[in-house]
């Protein structure tokens, strides 16, 4: 057995500052969530007199069940194209070893290379000309595009690492390249699909920018422009932006909390043994 040393407590001590910073604030997120509006100014302060108006007040006054399913309904379909389109493209990268496959590998990288927003302004008069200014289907293309080479990237690493045994035996019971992707090597590389979808739900989830563009003037908003209602140039409702933030952080925690396992395993092993 170890012995208990100044350098164990050293390592813990670390940990619990390290603990206590990243859960300050999370504490202050809750406190203000609960505090009356007369009390938002002191957002360390415990508070004295809780109430659970500030969440009917954000429910109400930002028109977040709206917002809600038209996020859930944008995140959704983009993660659900995101994943398609990026595992069908990943297979023959990572397996053809033609010089075709590998410079259409780096051209892929290339949305990993250059910043979105020099497109921002070309993007936009497409998605005008299209008519889909004010509809979610434009932020479903858009992030169905921008996060298809990072994906990619994702997939092709791990099918590259799945032995060419399996996809052999599947060619011997005559399966051809789309069976065997679908019932072999997708199956496979379940734990980085896992890791994929977890990330690209935050990324789509908490974009401010993009519908902030593409659904001005509609009444069809996202979480994250739902709750910049609340803030004004002369006035920040601290309490309902708070209250709003609990209230539409839930369902990734909830989206989390299942996958995370997945999640762990596609970080760390990549393939189901």
């Amino acid at each position: 057995m170890n012995r208990y040393t100044w350098r164990t407590f050293i390592l813990e001590a670390v940990m619990i500052f390290v603990t206590v910073l990243f859960f300050f604030p999370i504490c202050v997120l809750i406190n203000m969530a609960f505090k009356k509006p007369g009390d938002a100014s002191e957002p360390v302060e415990a508070v004295t007199s809780p109430t659970l108006q500030n969440f009917a007040d954000a429910w109400t006054q930002a028109s977040l069940g709206q917002s809600l399913l038209t996020s859930a309904f944008v995140t959704v379909s983009s993660v659900a194209i995101i994943v398609f389109v990026s595992a069908l493209a990943a297979y023959p990268l990572a397996r053809v070893t033609k010089r075709w496959s590998r410079w259409m590998f780096f051209l892929f990288m290339l949305g990993l290379v250059l910043p979105f927003q020099l497109a921002l302004i070309p993007l936009y008069t497409t998605i005008r000309d299209l008519g889909l200014i004010g509809s979610p289907l434009s932020l479903v293309l858009y992030y169905s595009g921008l996060q298809v080479p990072f994906t990619v990237f994702l997939y092709t690493g791990f099918i590259r690492a799945v032995p060419l045994d399996y996809e052999e035996a599947a060619a011997v019971d005559g399966a051809g390249p789309i069976k065997t992707f679908l019932s072999v090597i997708f199956p496979l590389v379940r734990p980085i699909t896992g890791t994929v979808i977890v990330l690209n739900i935050l990324t789509v989830w908490n974009d401010f920018l993009t519908p902030l563009l593409y659904l001005s003037g509609s009444n069809q908003q996202t979480v994250p422009v739902a709750l910049f209602s609340f803030v004004s140039q002369y006035e920040t409702q601290w309490n309902l932006v708070f209250a709003g933030l609990i209230i539409t952080v839930a369902p990734i925690l909830i989206a989390y909390f299942v996958m995370q396992k997945t999640v762990i395993k596609g970080f760390a092993s990549g393939l189901k043994g």
